[in-house]
C-alpha cells in the first residue's frame, strides 16, 4: 500500500483517475474497421493485434487462421488463431514450428509452411493443424537473404509450387553497383530467380528431385492457383534503380514508376525475361535492361517474352494475391484478384506509394477491368517503411467468404466482411 500512497502524493487522485482512464483507451484505441477504410457495405474487424511480423496466413475449414511469422514469436514461427464466441476476434492464439518464413496454405487435409530454404506440412485433424505431425517435403534452397521469401501455393494434383527468389536485383557482376554489367547467361537461374514445382507427400525433396517450373522471375511473394482456370498466377516485385543507376536514360520519374510491377499468368516452362527483361507499363513493352546494353526504348531480346496480364506501377510490393471464389461479396467480386500493397521504399526523391490492397476484376483469367483500391489506410500519416502504422502482406479467405489481411509491420489481423 506504501507505493500505491506514494503514487496518490506524487500525482493526485484525479490524475490517477485521468492517467488510468487514457491508458484504458490507448491500449484499445481501434477506430471503426481496424483503422483502414473499405467501400460501403464492407466491416473490418481485428482479429489479433500485435502478433509479431504476420507475412502470409491461411484459414481452416473450421475458422481457425493460420498465420506465418517472419521472425520468431515466444519461439514459434506459426500461430493459430481461434474465435471461441463467434464475435470475430481471437481469444485463443498458441503457435508452432521455431523456424521464421513467409509461405503458408492449407489443402486437402494439410497444413503447409515455409522457411526461407525449406517446406514442411502437418496433418489436420477436424480443422486443426497437429504439430506432432511436421514432415520436411522441401530441403536445400536458396537462402541468401535477398528475396529469400518462399512463398506457396499448390494446384489440384498433387503438386506446391514454391518461390525462389532471386539474390540480385538486375545479376550485376557486382550487386546493385553503378555502371557494374549483367552477366550473360545469369548463373542465378539455376537455382533462383523462378518457380519450383516439387510434389506435395514426397519427403526431403531438393532441387534434383523438384522441377523448375518457369524462371526469369526476379522475385514473386504472392502467388496463387486461379481455380476458375486451373492455371497459376503470381505477382512479381520489377527491378530497382533506373535512374539512380541510368540518369542518362531515365529521369527521376521514370526511375519511380518503372518497371511495372506484374501480374502474371504461368504455365510450365514459361520465361518472363528477368534478369535481361522488364516491362514499361506505359509503353506496353518488354524492353531491355541497361546492364544488357538497353536505352529505355529497345526491346531486342525481351520482344517476344509474355506479357502481364495487369501492370501496376513500379515499386510498390505485391506482397499476396487470392482469387476470390467465395459467395459473401458481390457477384463483381467472383472470381476476381485481391493483391496486397506492402508499400515502396525506392520512389525517392518522389513520394513513396502503396500500401494498400486492390481489387481487379477478372473472368477465366483475363481483366475485365481496371484495378480499383479496395482496402486503404494502413499506413497512416507516413507511407515510409519505418514510419508506416501497417504494411498489408498476406491475403486469406475465409469458408464464409471473408477476406482476411495480415500486416506484417506490427501484426495486426483484418477480417473483412460484407452484409447487404
Amino acid at each position: 500500500m506504501k507505493s500505491f500512497y506514494q503514487i496518490l502524493g506524487a500525482i493526485g487522485l484525479i490524475g490517477l483517475l485521468a492517467f488510468t482512464s487514457e491508458f484504458g483507451k490507448g491500449k484499445n484505441r481501434i477506430s471503426e474497421n481496424g483503422d483502414i477504410t473499405i467501400p460501403a457495405g464492407f466491416k473490418a474487424v481485428v482479429v489479433a493485434d500485435n502478433v509479431g511480423n504476420a507475412r502470409h496466413l491461411t484459414v481452416s475449414p473450421n475458422g481457425d487462421v493460420y498465420v506465418k511469422l517472419e521472425r520468431l514469436k515466444d519461439g514459434k514461427g506459426i500461430l493459430r488463431l481461434r474465435d471461441n464466441n463467434g464475435d470475430g476476434q481471437a481469444d485463443d492464439i498458441t503457435g508452432f514450428g521455431n523456424y521464421v518464413g513467409t509461405g503458408i496454405a492449407i489443402s486437402n487435409g494439410f497444413l503447409y509452411a515455409s522457411s526461407n530454404s525449406e517446406v514442411f506440412r502437418y496433418k489436420m485433424n477436424n480443422g486443426v493443424a497437429d504439430s506432432a505431425t511436421a514432415e520436411r517435403i522441401v530441403q536445400g534452397l536458396v537462402d541468401r537473404r535477398q528475396h529469400n521469401s518462399k512463398s506457396i501455393t499448390l494446384d489440384n494434383k498433387g503438386n506446391i509450387y514454391v518461390n525462389i527468389g532471386a539474390p540480385s536485383n538486375a545479376c550485376q557482376e557486382r550487386d546493385r553497383q553503378k555502371g557494374s554489367k549483367g552477366q550473360d547467361p545469369c548463373p542465378i537461374l539455376e537455382t533462383a530467380g523462378g518457380i519450383w514445382q516439387f510434389k506435395v507427400d514426397k519427403p526431403n525433396q531438393s532441387y534434383a528431385e523438384g522441377s523448375r517450373y518457369a524462371t526469369g522471375l526476379r522475385n514473386v511473394v504472392g502467388l496463387d492457383w486461379n481455380t476458375e482456370t486451373n492455371q497459376l498466377f503470381v505477382t512479381q516485385h520489377g527491378r530497382d534503380m533506373l535512374f539512380q543507376h541510368y540518369p542518362e536514360l531515365f529521369n527521376e520519374e521514370q526511375g519511380a514508376e518503372l518497371p511495372s510491377e506484374e501480374m502474371l499468368q504461368v504455365s510450365q516452362g514459361d520465361n518472363f525475361g528477368w534478369p535481361y527483361c522488364y516491362y514499361d507499363q506505359i509503353k506496353k513493352q518488354k524492353l531491355l535492361n541497361p546492364e544488357y546494353g538497353g536505352d529505355g526504348k529497345t526491346a531486342g531480346r525481351c520482344e517476344s517474352i509474355k506479357k502481364p496480364v495487369v501492370a501496376f506501377p513500379g515499386h510498390i510490393g505485391p506482397n499476396g494475391l487470392l482469387f476470390y471464389t467465395g459467395n459473401q461479396f458481390p457477384a463483381k467480386y467472383k472470381n476476381g484478384a485481391f493483391v496486397a500493397f506492402h508499400g515502396s521504399w525506392n520512389r525517392a526523391p518522389r513520394p513513396q506509394e502503396g500500401y494498400f490492397v486492390v481489387f481487379v476484376p477478372m473472368k477465366n483469367g483475363k481483366a475485365t477491368g481496371d484495378y480499383e483500391i479496395f482496402a486503404d489506410g494502413f499506413a497512416g500519416e507516413f507511407k515510409d517503411p519505418s514510419k508506416a502504422r501497417f504494411r498489408p502482406c498476406g491475403l486469406a479467405q475465409g469458408p464464409d467468404g471473408s477476406l482476411y489481411i495480415s500486416d506484417d509491420q506490427k501484426g495486426r489481423i483484418w477480417k473483412v466482411t460484407y452484409s447487404k
